[in-house]
């Protein structure tokens, strides 16, 4: 289980990178899609990685921070409209989830610091890093679809 004061911990970590580039793979049991996966580092030694996921056919695009002991922790969804457990409300195209100790990643919001449009993997990916505070040692290649 992961206590609220360590998902914060970790969220307030300015020491969080990526080192080196990522580069997009076909996601094969996926027509069309493409993911990735990325180690985050940390001086602390919180155990994440990143894992990203488009698919232009369905407008779809996630950017998810992992913690390899708890699963999701952290995650900037399109194209996946739900409704927020928590709360009833309806959760739009574009929507995050977050950790909380009491329910775990089901807790989500509409953001308004992702201003980018899904069709912009790259520019999406500059916003998610920057709010969850990773520094991205590398560039993201486009992923070719």
């Amino acid at each position: 289980m992961l206590s609220q004061q360590a998902f914060d911990d970790i969220l307030s970590d300015a020491g969080k990178r990526i080192d080196g580039d990522i580069v997009w793979t076909a996601d094969t049991g996926h027509y069309g899609a493409m993911r990735f996966r990325a180690a985050v580092l940390s001086a602390a030694g919180h155990p994440l990685f990143v894992a990203g996921w488009y698919r232009p056919q369905s407008s779809s695009l996630t950017y998810t921070v992992v913690h390899r002991e708890v699963g999701r922790i952290y995650a900037i969804n399109f194209g996946h409209p739900h409704t927020n457990p928590l709360t009833n409300e309806s959760m739009g195209m574009k929507h995050k989830h977050y950790w909380t100790e009491a329910h775990g990643d089901a807790a989500s919001y509409i953001p308004d610091d992702i201003t980018e449009p899904w069709y912009s993997p790259v520019a999406v990916w500059r916003q998610f890093c920057l709010e969850f505070r990773i520094e991205h040692r590398g560039i993201m290649i486009l992923p070719e679809v």
